[in-house]
């Protein structure tokens, strides 16, 4: 089946409400639709239907459209498409329906202006049912406009009785939600990894910078500052692997399985063929689910894939957290590393530059987090053999995976590729610090060395001048001892 250039579409805004053109001076025009609540004038050119004009007036809700989130819509698309394959298979759409549905679903995926025409809010009630019938409309329309109908003319293409042939939003909206997760999840791993290379980057540079290492916010033993910033690279590319293996869990679809899971208004060879097709125009490996009716109610790989998610936020934040607070000053905190200045920092103090890129990276997993906890109480709000709250599951994620991919980039790009370090600072801290003590142990044991300990902080000294004073070590002993090699790297 080929594809076709996309067909020239209307691009006014038309005013749901009203049913009426947005183009001041121009007559409306338009086309008479029914459903089982009577009829409903609908925009002669708009390329959704009366059940999308339902929805629009039912759920003005969060104000973004399931349009915004354009790997959805990309996957509900693709279902209709493997259905439409799999439909024409068995021989119960013919061969001119299924190229048009075909070229509607090819057309609708090589074009992102498309998207526009997804306007059902992305929350809404009945389980899905809103963005099912939308996508439905749209091809349906789409693949009129192709066959040189008007939209609307349902006696040669219909909405339901063919695009979503043997289908239902319980079994379309669930398997869309999943495979469009996998492509969404791209963008933000392609961003982490950029993000890891950074912190790479950084940690190569400042290898050989001693600083302090701290534990509960109090001096400990010495490390280099490449190393730290090695374990944040470290950290991000463990979260890449754990989230790339977590997206395994949406291949297992439960295509087929119509309302509830049994398979009503299917051939039996339909849930075969279509998975197949699946397999075909996706790329991954998607298989059917062991049982269909457990499958339609059950959201558990949303939960778990929200609690990794969050898992990554709030790794971002604690790493943004560290990067404020070793930045903290200038001459009243710690200022080992300096963060690129992006902005004026304040209003009324001069001079003032704040941790701005990470403060926004830390609001975005607190939200992030929020949206977990949301979809916690999604999961558990679920009743007998479907859960009804599937849409504000895929518009928190959606718009979890939205967020992180935005703030890993500017968390790369506009701060930490262009973090310095405070070589000075660095040292002065160094040579001061009580930890340094823990290293001679070993040779002085643990109750002369606390005694040192006690001593350099009341005497305001350094334990090296303490331990040379006391004639504890010879200096060349010593020195040997608190090398920096011998410090952060003992067992090489």
């Amino acid at each position: 089946m080929s594809s076709c250039p996309t067909a020239p579409i209307a691009d006014a805004v038309y005013d749901a409400e009203r049913g009426a053109s947005s183009s001041p001076g121009k007559a409306a025009i338009y086309r008479t639709e029914r459903d089982l609540l009577g009829t409903a004038e609908i925009p002669a050119d708009a390329l959704w239907g009366v059940h999308t004009f339902r929805a629009m007036q039912n759920f003005p809700i969060s104000g973004t459209p399931i349009g915004s989130f354009g790997a959805l819509v990309n996957a509900l698309v693709t279902v209709k498409q493997a259905a439409a394959r799999a439909n024409h298979v068995l021989g119960y759409l013919d061969e001119k329906r299924a190229e048009a549905i075909e070229k509607a679903c090819t057309t609708i995926l090589s074009d992102s202006r498309y998207h526009k025409y997804f306007v059902v809010d992305a929350i809404q009630g009945g389980a899905g049912t809103s963005s099912n019938m939308n996508t439905n409309e749209v091809i349906a329309n789409v693949a009129l406009k192709l066959l040189g109908e008007a939209p609307g003319t349902y006696a040669v293409l219909h909405p339901n009785d063919h695009v979503n042939m043997a289908q239902s939003t319980n079994d379309v909206y669930p398997t869309a939600l999943r495979l469009g997760l996998i492509q969404a999840t791209t963008p933000l791993l392609e961003a982490l990894k950029g993000l890891a290379a950074a912190f790479a980057a950084k940690a190569d540079s400042f290898g050989q910078i001693l600083k302090v290492g701290r534990t509960q916010l109090r001096d400990a033993v010495p490390m280099t500052v490449g190393q730290e910033f090695r374990a944040f690279q470290h950290t991000i590319e463990n979260e890449i692997r754990s989230i790339g293996d977590s997206l395994s869990m949406f291949l297992q679809v439960n295509l087929g399985g119509t309302a509830i899971g049994t398979g009503l208004n299917t051939d039996p060879r339909y849930r075969d063929l279509a998975i197949k097709e699946l397999r075909s125009l996706t790329g991954h490996p998607v298989e059917s689910v062991p049982d269909l009716i457990e499958a339609t109610s059950d959201v558990g790989a949303f939960i778990a894939f929200s609690g990794q998610i969050k898992k990554l936020a709030l790794k971002l934040s604690k790493i943004a957290n560290d990067l404020r607070l070793l930045s903290s000053g200038p001459r009243a905190g710690l200022e080992e590393i300096t963060l690129p200045a992006v902005q004026a920092g304040s209003s009324i103090m001069p001079g003032k530059v704040n941790p701005v890129i990470p403060e926004a990276v830390s609001q975005v997993a607190y939200l992030v987090a929020g949206y977990d906890m949301t979809i916690t109480l999604c999961a558990d709000g679920g009743q007998l053999q479907l859960n009804p709250f599937e849409p504000t599951i895929g518009y928190c994620l959606y718009s979890s995976l939205k967020v992180l991919h935005s703030a890993v980039e500017i968390f790369a790009t506009r701060c930490v590729s262009g973090i310095s370090a405070n070589v000075a600072q660095c040292q002065y801290l160094s040579d001061r610090s009580i930890g340094l003590v823990t290293a001679l142990v070993p040779v002085l044991g643990y109750d002369i060395c606390s005694a040192i300990a006690r001593r350099a902080l009341a005497e305001n000294r350094t334990v090296k001048e303490l331990v040379l004073t006391e004639n504890l070590l010879p200096e060349d002993r010593l020195e040997a001892l608190l090398r920096p090699e011998a410090l952060t790297h003992p067992n090489l």
